[in-house]
């Protein structure tokens, strides 16, 4: 994704240690001028490089959310390494809700002792043959989550979900957020986007149906409190832990619960 700023790396010369041979044969009045006006330059040219960087590592990153069009089903690979600091035994056996959903299994597949399944709330458009042969074996099926998933409860030990509940009004939230934490033992990740960005393009609206419905953190939380879902408090503190030994920041909002009991 082109969300973050690339860090520069370039170093400024240091220009204060040119050596001046014909200085001394040059007259008192003008010999301090030369070394004045490098070093003003030098401090000049400092001051910009500083400020430049300023918006190198956070700032310019999250303005360039506002208008950019943002997966946050790409989201969830990039954050594969953290969600397994984050919650370690309990990925034994994952289910990954939204678009794409065959990318994400095929990258949880190749992490040593994880089981995957896909869900895929939308038809598949040019699906590979690795797609192909994931929906044939039915570790992918194609499923509105507008009702009832088809698992047992607790068929889970983990349940992610992305670029998906952003298209449901709170009419089916109702019905289907639930049920996301009916088939999961341990817990739910959102991964959810934020306010501002683009998510649907015009081409891509006959396939979702209508524009993404973004939503505040705030939004969600009282949300999630009036479903009688509670945060995942300590795999929370986890995965912050391990994306900020990264320097590692999220481009989608994501939320950390605790299974229904």
């Amino acid at each position: 994704m082109s969300r973050r700023a690339v860090n520069p790396s370039r170093r400024l010369a240091d220009n204060g240690s040119l050596p001046f041979s014909g200085a001394l044969h040059q007259k008192p009045r003008t010999s301090p001028l030369l070394p004045i006006g490098l070093v003003v330059l030098g401090a000049f040219l400092l001051i910009a490089y500083s400020y430049g960087g300023l918006g190198g590592f956070g700032g310019a990153r999250d303005v360039s959310r506002v208008g950019e069009d943002v997966s946050c089903t790409s989201e969830v690979i990039q954050a594969i390494p953290f969600l397994k600091k984050a919650y370690g035994d309990s990925m034994q056996k994952v289910l990954h809700v939204g678009p794409e959903t065959c990318s994400v299994v095929s990258k949880l597949l190749k992490e040593e002792g994880i089981e995957a399944w896909g869900i895929e709330p939308y038809d598949l458009e040019d699906p590979d043959s690795s797609c192909k042969s994931l929906v044939r074996k039915g570790v992918v099926r194609v499923a509105d989550i507008k009702f009832p998933l088809p698992y047992r409860p607790k068929s889970f030990s983990l349940v992610l979900v992305s670029d998906a509940l952003d298209y449901l009004s709170p009419k089916y939230l109702n019905k289907t957020l639930p049920d996301l934490a009916r088939v999961s033992s341990e817990g739910l990740v959102i991964f959810a986007g934020y306010p501002g960005q683009q998510r649907a393009k015009a081409s891509e609206l006959s396939k979702f149906g209508k524009p993404a419905k973004l939503r505040s953190s705030t939004w969600w939380i009282r949300y999630f409190v009036q479903t009688s879902l509670e945060e995942n408090e300590a795999a929370a503190k986890k995965f912050e832990q391990a994306v900020n030994k990264r320097s590692y920041k999220p481009s989608c909002q994501v939320f950390h619960l605790s299974s229904s009991q």
